[in-house]
């Protein structure tokens, strides 16, 4: 964490007393914290959430391409370091919601077989099973409104043309998490994928699961806090007692719930168990922060003669037996978007006529799980402190291998179909598919939380958000964190006394 957050630590002797007791904190607001909040709250329970930023504008800005895309208004500006102390910015949000107020909607299932370990990949298995999670996919697909759309004119026509070649590509319905309304209206259409709605169109934690429970007397939301760190017991460091804000207050619960995500919920928990001299004592210490994953990823954009004239183009998802960790899928992007993907060598000029004449695709591919893959609470670069993102895809080359591959067979695809391609792949600030470093697992030596989200050796502490994943698998990890939220919650509540 940096300096400021850790600040109070230095401040232990001015502990102020618990004024509010809660039955449950949610830390963080995204798809997991929203999830098991909605569910906590259903259950009885009293429950805070404490989300760092603050809630979206409805003002039209969030569609807005030049402060979106352009001026990166609603990033986050926390500083990071690589693995060669080098400095970046995560593209990560803080707001109510999270992610997925901006994430371009697709919502699918991990398959049966990506919960099992295929150590040739440095791919780890998850405690648990498909069935497991099952009715929690269903559940999270019926509040989230998934559904699949109609295939457009000029991607059908596309599609046509790539099957007739035998390469070995097939399609399938992409599910999306959209109203059917967005349709009709051409903005927001185009504008659903890296953008927030601002009529609801696109199913988020804050509008499926917030709206719900907002109102609710055994619920509260802070918005615009950071929680600075966990509190512990008096009595015992290995229960957590509650939270203190950045402004000094403290809150008190008879569990927490780490929710910020990948990068930010492991931060926490190192500086906890650091401070309270728990790093030697507990076997799940060393492996707090390690297995980072955020998917080996590639954007393409492909030119053709015509015009396209399809507005959701995010409808399908392209599969192949050759490369059973990735997947392809369209970008819902409007010409806007599309023209600043147009290779620099082009003159700026020409940007928006061939983007009008371009499709955009995202290509991803499961990473390897490796320890060395790790985040670290604080990094230094001369005064400052800041943490640290030590992560190399090289260290699992066959599934680099994999991917590049499978760049190359998409290519020769579309290249067959009569469209011309171009790459970009994706840095490492792109940590929309953060995940990995609160490792779920059986062996506490060798993961972080067991089956149900529990912290290894911590009696109330539990995660949530993408950090517990064991696998990414080859599909966006969504609707996967929102069902383990759900699981997780129901547990909690039959744990944790009202």
């Amino acid at each position: 964490m940096d300096s400021v957050s850790r600040l109070p630590y230095e401040r232990q002797g001015q502990i102020k007393a618990f004024p509010v007791n809660y039955d449950v904190i949610v830390i963080g607001s995204g798809a997991g914290g929203c999830a098991a909040a909605y569910r906590l709250v259903k259950a009885g329970k009293k429950v805070l959430l404490v989300e760092k930023g603050k809630a979206l504008p409805s003002d039209g800005s969030t569609l807005d391409f030049r402060k979106v895309i352009e001026s990166g208004v609603f990033k986050s500006k926390e500083p990071w370091l690589d693995r060669n102390d080098r400095r970046f910015v995560p593209e990560e949000y803080f707001n109510l919601g999270g992610k997925t107020k901006w994430y371009g909607a697709a919502l699918l299932r991990f398959d049966r077989s990506e919960f099992e370990p295929q150590t040739g990949f440095k791919c780890l298995g998850w405690p648990l099973s498909y069935r497991d999670l099952e009715p929690y996919y269903a559940e999270a697909e019926a509040l989230l409104g998934v559904r699949c759309f109609d295939v457009e004119p000029d991607l059908k026509n596309l599609l046509d043309r790539v099957n007739r070649q035998e390469s070995g590509w097939r399609s399938r319905p992409l599910p999306l998490a959209l109203k059917p309304a967005i349709l009709g209206e051409a903005h927001e259409v185009s504008h659903f994928d890296g953008f927030a709605s601002c009529r609801g169109l696109k199913a988020d934690g804050e509008h499926v699961f917030l709206k719900q429970i907002q109102g609710a007397g055994n619920f509260e939301l802070i918005t615009g806090q950071v929680v600075a760190r966990l509190i512990a017991d008096p009595s015992d460091p290995l229960r957590i007692a509650g939270v203190e804000l950045e402004d000094g207050r403290h809150c008190r619960a008879g569990g927490v719930v780490l929710a910020a995500g990948a990068l930010h919920s492991p931060r926490l928990l190192q500086d906890y168990l650091e401070f309270h001299g728990l790093a030697a004592r507990l076997p799940c210490a060393k492996s707090v922060g390690r297995y980072f994953k955020r998917h080996l990823l590639t954007a393409m954009m492909a030119l053709s003669p015509g015009k396209k004239s399809d507005r959701l183009r995010k409808t399908v998802l392209w599969l192949n037996d050759e490369f059973p960790h990735g997947s392809i899928q369209p970008l819902g992007f409007g010409e806007d978007v599309l023209s600043a993907l147009i290779p620099g060598f082009l003159p700026r000029r020409m940007a928006r006529p061939l983007a009008a004449r371009a499709y955009g695709f995202f290509l991803q591919t499961e990473d390897g799980s490796d320890a060395d893959n790790r985040i670290y609470a604080a990094g230094s670069n001369g005064e400052a402190r800041w943490p640290k993102l030590d992560y190399d895809p090289e260290r699992f080359p066959e599934l680099m291998l994999e991917h590049e591959r499978m760049i190359r067979s998409f290519r020769r695809a579309l290249r067959g179909a009569g469209c011309l391609s171009f790459i970009q792949s994706v840095p490492l600030a792109g940590t929309a598919h953060a995940c990995g470093t609160l490792l779920a697992g059986e062996d506490p030596a060798r993961s972080v939380v067991d089956r149900n989200g529990k912290v290894h050796g911590l009696d109330n502490l539990y995660a949530v958000d993408g950090s517990i994943l064991p696998r990414s698998s080859r599909v966006n990890p969504a609707l996967t964190i929102y069902a383990w939220a759900l699981r997780t919650a129901d547990h909690i509540a039959g744990r944790i006394p009202a």
